[in-house]
């Protein structure tokens, strides 16, 4: 049942019925729904402002996911680079070292031109191309690491071979010389001991009693075992490989056989004085790709450096050979 009002007329001192226009009505609508549409616009605004709308927090949360992938990245991209690190100073300073190879400049690593262009291109990506192309360089990176972790094998098998070469290449006296008194003539040009004459000396000699050992200056095999009356008579020509030979002439006795491999240290003979010589001694040879050098300079094995500044003054005195 509709409620009828009533008011109070000062006018006629009487209650009179209350009617509302139409207008007064559709003002009030009009004013109650502006009212609200108001309202609802500032709740609105401010639930924009606090609260996120859905295609927001997807957005958020697509940032939180690839934050955290960023991060995870980063950290191996740390180890990554601490990897590449020690592959570089173990490149620079040591196997370039051992191979006596040049480092490699920390540009031509780098790529700086390269890195310039990377850097300028990502500075127009999204935050998802960025993930892809930080995903895309981690993936070049671990594939350079298993390319260089290749190479490294392959330089391990040269640290072998240059251990070998080390252990081939002659670096002892042939006879025991500890007081350095055993060098009776020097490499060059010498008197020769029988017709008076200055020849050329291709070796050193060592003075030393008949039956002495003589030893292999370096790892090889035996080339030439030799019985003569002449030239170096008795001799042992050992091959060692790297284009080094060694000649060790004038001995009483052969122990090995051509085709024996040797070690540094091993006994090849015993000092005599077969073949052209006039006296007991070990007349020795070294050879460099086919050249004849100065042996005095592969003792580094042997000698100090004050031991060594004494053998040089002793084989440099122009004295007469042994043969």
């Amino acid at each position: 049942m509709k409620k009828v009002k009533y008011f109070y007329n000062t006018q006629t001192l009487k209650y009179e019925k209350l009617v509302v226009t139409l207008r007064v009505k559709v003002l009030r609508i009009l004013g109650f729904v502006s009212a609200a549409i108001v309202t609802g616009f500032i709740f609105l605004s401010i639930s924009y402002r606090v609260l996120d709308s859905p295609k927001e927090k997807n957005l958020r949360r697509d940032l939180e996911v690839m934050t955290e992938k960023y991060e995870e990245m980063q950290g191996r991209m740390k180890e990554v680079k601490s990897q590449l690190a020690e592959l570089e100073h173990r490149d620079n300073e040591i196997y370039r070292v051992i191979f006596e190879a040049s480092p490699i400049p920390d540009s031509t690593r780098a790529g700086n031109m390269a890195k310039e262009e990377e850097l300028t291109q990502m500075a127009s990506f999204s935050s998802s191309e960025i993930i892809a192309s930080t995903g895309s360089l981690l993936q070049e990176l671990v594939h350079r690491i298993g390319i260089q972790a290749k190479s490294y094998e392959k330089i391990d098998d040269l640290v072998k071979n240059k251990q070998k070469m080390l252990a081939s290449i002659p670096a002892i006296q042939p006879v025991s010389n500890k007081d350095l008194k055993r060098i009776a003539s020097g490499f060059g040009y010498r008197i020769d001991p029988i017709y008076k004459t200055v020849k050329y000396h291709s070796g050193l000699d060592f003075a030393a009693p008949a039956g002495t050992p003589i030893y292999a200056t370096g790892d090889g095999v035996v080339e030439d075992a030799s019985m003569s009356d002449v030239g170096y008579g008795n001799h042992v020509v050992v091959n060692h490989g790297y284009g080094y030979k060694t000649r060790y002439g004038h001995m009483f006795r052969i122990k090995v056989k051509t085709g024996t491999a040797v070690k540094r240290g091993d006994v090849l003979g015993w000092v005599g004085s077969t073949g052209k010589s006039t006296g007991p001694h070990c007349h020795y040879e070294v050879e460099k790709n086919g050249e004849k050098v100065d042996p005095v300079y592969f003792f580094f094995n042997d000698l100090s450096p004050e031991e060594f500044d004494r053998m040089l003054k002793i084989a440099r005195s122009g004295n007469q050979s042994f043969d």
